[in-house]
């Protein structure tokens, strides 16, 4: 051992579930539950990269720009490059995600794209009427209660929310434009169509850089030497007396058990949809 000789040291960042709120009382990967993750990794010493780990399907446009923003302000900041590696998927928001990396990986099966907005949810006005049941709602505002669930759907109302999904979608479409440039080398109507690929296409369309994992990648470009220090949330005492669990955010475990169910059937729909 020589005294005094420091191995080089990558960061790495670990951004897996469903981006943004999932209910009442879950998180999913937020901004909120994040940032203090991300400034510590910035700030170790002989840090050479920070690596983040992708694995999600997706979820709020919101919070996985805030997460990108925030990546790259501390990458700019700090003069280090962000290395990023699609695990299972890396798709509609998680691909967000991924592109705050200077470079991105992906195992040859990784699920990587989807580049474009869906919103799904269930209509029941049949079921109210069967049922007998008044549906009553007050609003001050004429468009307060559109895409009411209890409700048939309106034209104007998917209109306005067409309008709306693809104004976020052009805000992403110019975002993987900025950060993939002249490596993007597909039809612009097929990458941007909403599709998703495996990593061995996603890489013949310029969406990712090579194909390999993390552990592999890093020893590679810094020598076997390389200490990797994964980034993990601090949790009060008090937290984790209380048995407090945590996706980003912090909520008492056996609480909020309705908003709970839901959370877990919106999150296993975005899962299911690329066949995970």
């Amino acid at each position: 051992m020589i005294f005094g000789s420091s191995a080089p040291v990558v960061a790495v960042i670990r951004l897996h579930g469903v981006i943004g709120r999932l209910g009442p009382l879950r998180s999913g990967l937020t901004l909120a539950g994040l940032a203090g993750v991300m400034e510590h990794a910035f700030k170790l010493k002989h840090l050479k990269a920070v690596a983040i780990a992708v694995n999600s399907p997706g979820g709020s446009p919101v919070q996985s720009s805030l997460i990108f923003k925030r990546l790259r302000a501390l990458a700019e900041e700090r003069d280090v490059p962000i290395l990023a590696f699609a695990e299972d998927a890396a798709a509609s928001g998680g691909y967000w995600l991924a592109c705050a990396g200077d470079e991105i990986y992906a195992d040859s099966n990784s699920i990587v794209g989807s580049i474009g907005v869906i919103s799904a949810g269930f209509g029941f006005p049949e079921m109210i009427k069967r049922f007998g049941i008044e549906r009553r709602i007050h609003t001050a505002g004429e468009n307060k209660a559109i895409l009411d669930p209890f409700e048939a759907e309106k034209p104007e109302d998917i209109k306005r929310l067409t309008a709306i999904f693809s104004d976020i979608h052009e805000s992403f479409i110019e975002l993987v434009r900025d950060r993939r440039g002249k490596r993007l080398k597909g039809d612009d109507k097929e990458i941007f169509s909403g599709a998703f690929w495996t990593g061995r296409q996603a890489l013949e369309l310029g969406l990712i850089d090579g194909i390999g994992d993390l552990r592999t990648v890093l020893r590679e470009r810094f020598g076997k030497e390389v200490k990797l220090r994964v980034m993990q949330p601090r949790k009060s005492w008090l937290k984790r007396r209380l048995g407090f669990r945590s996706a980003g955010g912090m909520e008492p475990l056996g609480s909020g058990w309705a908003g709970d169910l839901l959370a877990t059937i919106e999150e296993r729909f975005l899962w299911n949809r690329l066949g995970l």
